[in-house]
């Protein structure tokens, strides 16, 4: 059975999946995301390896270290995939390397935040990702 998801988030950390979902809920702009833990579960719900596929989801926050299949490999997926290569992709990652960054935009992706070690930020961050891309950005 498809569900409709607004967000899907691909991160293999609790405490920062929790903030981001946290902070997108404060903001009121996000009613269904849906949380997944590594590579591998973030391409079976996409591409519907598992009960609960869902449609396609407004915008895809993906964390770059992920177990099992990184998120460049999801990333690459993506993009080669008809039916999401035009699906926002934002990638969400405590690395700062210039090659990280470069291969994420050769690979397609939308934009490239680095986490803020900060609470106050990270959570103002995620809130203006939530009202840029699901509030103003208009989707085909």
């Amino acid at each position: 059975m498809n569900k409709n998801i607004e967000v899907l988030l691909v991160e293999d950390s609790a405490e920062d999946a929790e903030l981001t979902i946290d902070s997108l809920r404060e903001g009121g702009l996000v009613n269904e995301i849906k949380w997944v833990k590594d590579g591998q579960e973030a391409l079976d719900t996409l591409f519907g390896k598992e009960e609960d596929s869902i449609e396609k989801p407004m915008v895809i926050l993906l964390d770059l270290k992920l177990p099992k299949i990184s998120g460049f490999e999801v990333l690459e997926k993506i993009r080669s995939n008809e039916a999401f290569k035009d699906t926002p992709v934002i990638i969400l990652s405590s690395s700062k390397e210039y090659i990280d960054i470069n291969r994420a935009y050769d690979l397609g992706v939308n934009s490239y935040i680095v986490k803020p070690v900060n609470f106050e930020n990270f959570t103002e961050s995620i809130k203006q990702i939530g009202v840029y891309w699901v509030a103003l950005n208009r989707h085909s």
